[in-house]
């Protein structure tokens, strides 16, 4: 049986025991193998009772709700939104600039919202598009193509190269690129670009409409044309995101090499990964100034607007160094940690995953292993956040994990898109452990329950926890979408004679086999408020292959794979093949079962729910003699309104937790209670809800989610 039609490493060294279930091998690439991604799992049908209901509220509300407020449809909140609509006399519309600019204008000095709005606007439609293609929609579709229209009228008034960047054309049109006096890291030039290439992608893979494709590819050859090893302009993003954007693009028209016929631009697809090397491989290579740190922002920022990296001195390649912030102190090949503005750093490190997986190159592989280890090991949050300092929105230290941290909704969203493409690249589960633990805490509290209020940081603890309705910064709604819209695409993967179960979520999806038909498998489960899980499986013939199902580091005592949290799980995870129990091992975090299946055939995973106590790794001083809840993939927080004596209880680790589904609380959810002592010898109970639906029951509680422990 072959279940992809492209070349992937060979399972190879099995042990094979009861029940075809096997200990060895699948062992992750090596770095001389060639790496590939999958597209092998056709449409996955979602029918689960915690993700379809947010699903269609996301699709239905939240989408429209975040182009309506791109439109300028939201009330003023925030000093900085207050005194725009003091100015203007309106508020922000994102799409009046296109309008402006398709205009003829240029240089007028005014322009809607900060310089990335024009990125935000094809972040939102690439979200969109994904939830288009699980479940199409007509109205929304029109309203998109709408707004496409007015995007590439505003593209068609320009030169005829392609250029589009609405900031810099309404505000500085000699600064294109961030030259001649311009600040690339401020202007967006080419973040914005790539999220047009990017939502230009999605679109067209939802719809099969190429407008948008057009655009983005025209605006792609303007970049291939003008950036790249001398004489070509040196421009590297000065926000990451572009890398991705790029490779996407390049496999769109490789695996679719018929669709470049119908275009109406010219598609040479070698350009666009030509394109995006560059961008990663050039990081460091400027010319060694400005120094950011220690000449602060604004030295900095006038040596640019002086041009000086355009003396003699340094050669004809030259530019600015956009420093640690935007990852560019250095050669990527030389970071061994991961540095910076948190989504930077994490999108950054998601594009090197992504060509490690076209180009196999051991540098590209090595560097992103280094990273995310960092990343995981040292500087992530129990909830998956990351990104601990304020200033520069950028990673700490290693081992410094505040309570208070920044926590970014968009870091969350980079950190786990990274995960994901470490588990494509190398196979291992453990990186599917971190992009759960980070979808399902720290990503979802990133909206509330109803759809249309949302947090830009998220730190562990809070005396006023508030989602607002829009923000001068709106960058993380968009986001949110970007990842939310994507995870049916991420429960299975299937590689050669492989089909990976890599997330709970009810489910169907059909595994399509080159030669002899399909393998369809049914995923049911109440998960995450029950361990259950039960996968049907139904080849068309009957067939041996392997079926890999992730066995979560929590559910066996391994809560972060480098020792950074521990935790103790009393009851043990039990899987069944057609009622029969199976002991095992797993092997790189997935349980490996190697058998011929016939129609019917059933797995079930028990998980052990129970709540548990987390404590953080000696090194984390910030949370000495303190514990965390969680149950699951969930991580637990202590609101104030259930928790009178929030700031002063202590948690008795010896007293016994309980665990009860509430279907009335919070759209129905697992409410965790125990005993807590205050000074002196009084107890008291707790409550306590999953961190990502903090500040629901009651908007702007206060909340933590480490406590101390009763000695």
């Amino acid at each position: 049986m072959t279940l992809v039609d492209i070349k992937f490493p060979e399972l190879r060294a099995f042990a094979f025991f009861s029940l075809g279930i096997f200990y060895a091998g699948c062992q992750p690439s090596s770095v001389s193998e060639e790496i590939h991604s999958v597209f092998t799992v056709s449409k996955v049908e979602v029918n689960d009772a915690f993700w379809s209901p947010k699903f269609d509220r996301w699709q239905a509300l939240t989408v429209n709700d975040v182009f309506d407020k791109f439109e300028g449809k939201y009330a003023p909140e925030g000093f900085q939104l207050e005194e725009d609509f003091k100015a203007m006399g309106r508020t922000r519309n994102a799409f009046q600039n296109f309008d402006v600019v398709a205009q003829g204008y240029r240089g007028i000095g005014n322009h809607d919202g900060p310089p990335w709005y024009d990125g935000l606007v094809y972040e939102t439609i690439r979200g969109a598009s994904d939830l288009l293609a699980r479940r199409p929609d007509s109205v929304l579709e029109a309203r998109i193509d709408g707004y496409i229209d007015r995007i590439a009228a505003a593209q068609a008034s320009g030169q005829g190269d392609g250029y589009l960047n609405t900031y810099t054309q309404l505000m500085e049109p000699k600064h294109r690129w961030g030259f001649h006096g311009g600040m690339l890291r401020w202007q967006h030039d080419v973040y914005n670009a790539g999220m047009l290439v990017e939502a230009g992608v999605h679109y067209y893979r939802a719809t099969r409409k190429v407008k948008l494709l057009e655009v983005a590819a025209q605006y792609a050859n303007l970049m291939c044309d003008e950036m790249g090893p001398a004489p070509k302009k040196n421009v590297v993003p000065a926000h990451s995101g572009p890398e991705e954007a790029l490779i996407k693009l390049y496999r769109l028209f490789r695996e679719q090499p018929d669709l470049k016929t119908g275009m109406k631009v010219l598609i040479d697809e070698s350009r666009y990964l030509a394109l995006a090397t560059f961008w990663i491989e050039n990081r460091g290579n400027h010319a060694g100034f400005p120094h950011w740190k220690e000449w602060g922002d604004e030295k900095s920022e006038k040596w640019i607007r002086d041009s000086l990296y355009t003396s003699a001195e340094y050669g004809d390649h030259s530019r600015p160094s956009w420093g640690d912030y935007a990852q560019d102190s250095i050669s990527v090949f030389q970071q061994k940690t991961i540095e910076g503005h948190a989504v930077r750093a994490t999108l950054l490190a998601t594009g090197i995953t992504t060509a490690a997986m076209e180009n196999s190159d051991p540098r590209y592989i090595n560097v992103a292993h280094d990273l995310w280890d960092n990343m995981v090991g040292k500087r992530m949050f129990i909830t998956g956040g990351v990104g601990a300092i304020a200033r520069d929105e950028k990673f700490g230290a290693d081992y410094y994990l505040p309570n208070e941290a920044y926590l970014e909704t968009c870091a969350a969203v980079g950190a786990g898109f990274f995960s994901q493409r470490m588990n494509q690249l190398t196979r291992d589960g453990k990186y599917m452990d971190e992009f759960e633990r980070v979808l399902y805490n720290n990503v979802l509290t990133g909206i509330s329950l109803e759809g249309k209020q949302y947090t830009y940081q998220n730190p562990l603890s809070s005396d006023h926890h508030h989602r607002w309705g829009w923000h001068d910064c709106p960058c993380c709604p968009p986001m949110f979408l970007k990842m939310v819209s994507v995870v049916p695409d991420f429960i299975y993967a299937s590689r050669n004679d492989t089909i990976d179960i890599n997330l709970f979520i009810g489910s169907r999806a059909r595994i399509v086999e080159s030669t002899r038909g399909t393998v369809e498998i049914i995923q049911e489960t109440n998960y995450p408020w029950e361990g259950k899980v039960t996968l049907t499986i139904n080849p068309d013939l009957e067939e041996n292959f392997v079926v890999r199902v992730r066995i979560p580091g929590w559910s066996r005592g391994v809560e972060n794979p480098f020792g950074l949290y521990q935790s103790n799980v009393k009851s043990g995870l039990t899987l069944t093949v057609n009622g029969t129990r199976a002991a095992f091992t797993p092997v790189h975090g997935y349980a490996i079962i190697n058998r011929t299946w016939s129609q019917g055939d059933k797995i079930e995973l028990m998980l052990p729910m129970e709540p548990r106590l987390v404590r953080a790794n000696d090194k984390v001083v910030d949370l000495t003699g303190m514990v965390a809840i969680s149950s699951g993939p969930l991580v637990y927080c202590f609101e104030k309104n259930q928790n009178k004596d929030l700031n002063a209880m202590k948690i008795d680790t010896k007293a016994a937790m309980e665990m009860k589904f509430e279907p009335t609380i919070l759209g129905g959810t697992n409410v965790i209670s125990g005993k807590a002592h205050l000074q002196g010898s009084s107890t008291v109970s707790f409550k306590a809800i999953p961190y990502f639906a903090a500040g629901n029951l009651v908007p702007g509680d206060g909340y933590r989610v480490w406590s101390q422990i009763s000695q």
